[in-house]
């Protein structure tokens, strides 16, 4: 079996109340990883990402930083350092236009020859241990082995692959051929990243690649909160202990809002579990003729009642099915 399984993480989903109340009702995240932080060009961790950095709870988490320059990671690196992380992660691989553009991201990827330079400044000028999360390349996935090289030379705590590159995102086939490169070639540890949505699929890929270190899982375990919990051998959720979840959830987010928006904390709250639901209504059979108006909704009491309606008239599936990771 695969001795390491992540949360991945989803910017706008994956923060720091999700993450609270997941593990708390579910569990079985080896590591969570916190949505990236991009430090400004005056080097400031705005106090929006210090309040998501923090970690009362103690949960098992990697912080992830989005750079363009390497001087502005490695003040990042001692910054988390300081706060009590010991690992923090290199995103390589958000293919959003809007951070490529800038040169992060996957926007690194583009220049492996600037990619090395800015690996090397980061593993000289770092204490903390730096994995990497990234894409097989750009523009075509023919630009893995190169970019293999340029990891193959720095002492990287693990290097998450996605599969793809820039242009696909998350959609159409991965390109396994690559991954099996990755685990063969790389001097590293190796994570698997992308499109795990059961436990059949986790085994397939651990089938396949028995000698690979970690896998990790982000959309899939939104779609059915229990899937990490099932690959350590538990339960499938029950509709019960999925309405317990999602009313915490909503609740943790009220209050949490209410600290930002006292006088309307239960609009972005509700929206926020919209962005959850898209998710989980895969769980239930004939689930998009409500999960489309989910969708379409406006305001928490549209919200409250569809989602009341969902665990009233609708059944769970036998087999649980996801959107991809």
């Amino acid at each position: 079996m695969i001795a390491r399984l992540d949360f991945a993480p989803l910017d706008g989903i994956t923060k720091r109340v999700f993450r609270q109340v997941w593990h708390k009702r579910f569990g079985g995240a080896d590591r969570f990883f916190i949505p990236f932080v991009s430090p400004t060009d005056q080097q400031i961790i705005t106090p929006r990402d210090r309040r998501e950095l923090e970690n009362p709870e103690g949960l098992p988490q990697v912080p992830q930083v989005m750079a363009k320059q390497a001087a502005d990671f490695v003040w990042a690196a001692e910054v988390l350092a300081d706060m009590g992380y010991v690992e923090v992660n290199l995103n390589l691989g958000c293919p959003s236009g809007t951070v490529t553009a800038k040169g992060k991201g996957s926007g690194l990827l583009m220049d492996p020859d600037r990619l090395d330079r800015f690996l090397e400044q980061v593993f000289s000028g770092t204490r903390v241990p730096v994995s990497v999360k990234t894409r097989l390349g750009y523009h075509v996935p023919e630009e893995f082995p190169r970019l293999l090289e340029v990891f193959n030379r720095y002492p990287i705590a693990c290097l998450t692959v996605h599969p793809r590159v820039r242009p696909e995102k998350y959609r159409g086939a991965v390109h396994m051929d690559q991954f099996a490169r990755a685990c063969a070639e790389s001097k590293n540890p190796v994570c698997y990243n992308g499109d795990l949505t059961s436990v059949e699929g986790v085994r397939a890929l651990e089938a396949r690649f028995p000698q690979l270190d970690a896998a990790m899982i982000g959309r899939g375990a939104i779609a059915d909160p229990a899937l990490f919990r099932r690959l350590r051998g538990g339960a499938a959720a029950t509709k019960e202990e999925l309405q317990a979840f999602t009313s915490e959830l909503y609740r943790a987010y009220r209050d949490f809002y209410a600290q930002t928006a006292p006088d309307g904390q239960a609009a972005p709250a509700s929206q926020r579990m919209k962005e959850v639901w898209f998710y989980l209504i895969h769980l239930f059979e004939n689930g998009e003729r409500l999960g489309g108006r989910m969708r379409r909704s406006r305001g928490p009491k549209a919200y409250e009642e569809l989602e009341a309606q969902i665990f009233q008239e609708l059944e769970l599936l036998d087999a649980p099915q996801g959107e991809l990771a």
